[in-house]
């Protein structure tokens, strides 16, 4: 793959700056410049992303866009985690293999299965450096490997979410493979599928069937997977994880089933109380507001995503905010929130944008202050400033 004087010159070279290298190409006749570029790049968005990875000597790595797309270590360790251990594991869409790699450690047998054979070069040689032994790599078609395998504990499925021209899609029939003509329970006693944050989710469990668990994971508050588990066991409940993973390396975890959701009843304020709370993207992206009075919250308006209350709310799945002052729109009030200078500014169910907002009340973005332009449920608009408590 890599010849010594390429691979010493990676070594020497990872931590320069890649496009300075790639106009040095003349100055280093027996370095392979091109796959040099490659794995420079690679090692350094891994250093962030894949630190064990990174840590590893030997890797190979893919173009950076199969580097961009592959899960991040958090993400995929959390998915091992799930998985669990078990006699046999397979892959159906290997890729890169980093959910492979740490999912396959807890059992006996793992299969990686991948379409292209560049890739499964490449994940042979990994699986090596990292101490994989009870893996098999298989390169051909998912549904026709999957056919010739022994029956399986758990199938993982990351189907590719680009079509033939490139371009991103969302709903599972588009995907590859077409997870809905594969009977994967048929195989396997359980199935993880991980699908795109935009898709529906109550459209995929209808397709899909057997959804016993839905799993919605953000890092930093971004949302970035979404993982459905299918049990043969066929479950009538669903529950619904949200995960969110902090930088400060705590975990936001907010867990309900559709009935809570269904008898729960969202509580609305008439008033801003002493905090104000914004749910964290896994629990937007799951659409549970009145699951959220569990909390001991109330709504500020239908449609505004946003609670409050007078008590701290510590475990509130979200962004949590002491509120300093509540403020209109008179000449007083904004010469009030110009006095700040600077201040982080959000906008929700509000007819101004965060561009418009910032314009208009002169402030540059930063700093302390949190403001929150929104509609209260009597339909008065208000500037809400705070302080960030969590």
């Amino acid at each position: 793959m890599l010849d010594t004087a390429t691979i010493e010159f990676i070594r020497e070279h990872r931590n320069d700056d890649v496009r300075t290298l790639a106009l040095q190409a003349k100055r280093y006749p027996t370095v392979d410049m091109r796959k040099a570029v490659v794995q420079i790049e690679g090692w350094q968005h891994a250093r962030e992303k894949l630190p064990e990875w990174a840590a590893a000597e030997g890797i190979i790595y893919p173009p950076k866009i199969s580097m961009e797309q592959c899960s991040s270590e958090k993400t995929a360790k959390y998915k091992a985690k799930l998985i669990g251990s078990g006699k046999r594991l397979a892959d159906l869409t290997g890729g890169f293999g980093i959910d492979f790699s740490y999912t396959a450690r807890g059992f006996d047998e793992a299969y990686y299965i991948e379409r292209s054979k560049e890739l499964c070069d490449i994940a042979t040689a990994n699986f090596a450096h990292l101490g994989l032994n009870n893996v098999k790599v298989m390169n051909g078609n998912s549904e026709e490997l999957l056919a010739t395998l022994p029956h399986l504990d758990w199938i993982f499925v990351d189907p590719a979410r680009r079509d033939g021209d490139g371009r991103k899609v969302v709903a599972l029939s588009d995907c590859e493979p077409n997870i809905l003509e594969l009977d994967l329970l048929s195989k396997a006693d359980m199935a993880m599928v991980k699908c795109s944050p935009m898709l529906d989710i109550t459209m995929a469990c209808r397709q899909l069937g057997c959804v016993s668990d839905i799993y919605i994971v953000s890092v930093n508050n971004e949302c970035k997977e979404l993982l459905l588990l299918l049990n043969s066991s066929c479950f009538t409940t669903v529950t619904t994880h949200c995960v969110n993973f902090l930088k400060d390396g705590g975990t936001q975890m907010f867990s309900f089933t559709q009935d809570e959701e269904d008898f729960a009843e969202t509580r609305y304020s008439s008033e801003v109380g002493k905090y104000l709370y914004e749910p964290n993207a896994s629990v937007q992206k799951a659409g549970c507001p009145k699951s959220l009075s569990k909390y001991h919250v109330n709504k500020l308006h239908p449609n505004s995503n946003l609670y409050t209350s007078y008590e701290h709310a510590h475990h509130f799945p979200g962004r949590i905010f002491e509120v300093v002052e509540v403020l209109g729109f008179s000449k007083a009030d904004i010469k009030r929130v110009q006095a700040l200078g600077k201040a982080n500014i959000t906008v929700r169910n509000f007819p101004e944008s965060v561009q418009q907002l910032r314009k208009r009340l002169k402030l540059s973005d930063g700093g302390d202050s949190y403001i929150f332009a929104t509609t209260l449920n009597d339909g008065s608009k208000v500037l809400i400033v705070c302080k960030k408590v969590e």
